[in-house]
């Protein structure tokens, strides 16, 4: 081993190419991203909105996204239920209201719905005021 560097080096100083075998790469084998869709990053800014000097630690936010992931579970297969029930092929604002309805206790439903319904003609701008 030591006499192939030593040969290279004269090689190298007197001046001579020597050939290089070339070598082709080694493909890859392509993996599928393993993503988790997380609420992280909207439960911190909601939070910080609220109560700017309160953190919260990263079991906590793990907790909090799977109570977001369960909630939206729920409401999402009851509106489907739903949207069944009624033999439509499409989820509507509507079926989602009725979801929550049945869904959330009453109050927290109707803050929800009422939250909701505000943001949506948020959503629509000016248009939505004169409709």
């Amino acid at each position: 081993m030591a006499q192939k560097l030593l040969e290279r080096i004269r090689t190298a100083m007197s001046g001579e190419v020597e050939s290089v075998p070339v070598v082709q790469p080694k493909r890859k084998q392509w993996r599928a991203p393993n993503k988790r869709r997380t609420y992280a990053t909207y439960l911190y800014r909601v939070l910080k909105s609220i109560h700017p000097d309160i953190g919260i630690s990263k079991n906590a936010m793990l907790i909090m996204d799977s109570f977001v992931e369960d909630m939206f579970e729920r409401i999402m297969s009851t509106a489907a239920d739903l949207a069944r029930y009624n033999k439509r092929h499409t989820l509507t604002t509507r079926e989602v209201q009725s979801a929550v309805r049945m869904v959330l206790p009453r109050e927290l439903a109707v803050h929800a719905v009422s939250q909701g319904h505000q943001h949506w003609i948020q959503f629509l701008g000016p248009k939505a005021a004169t409709e």
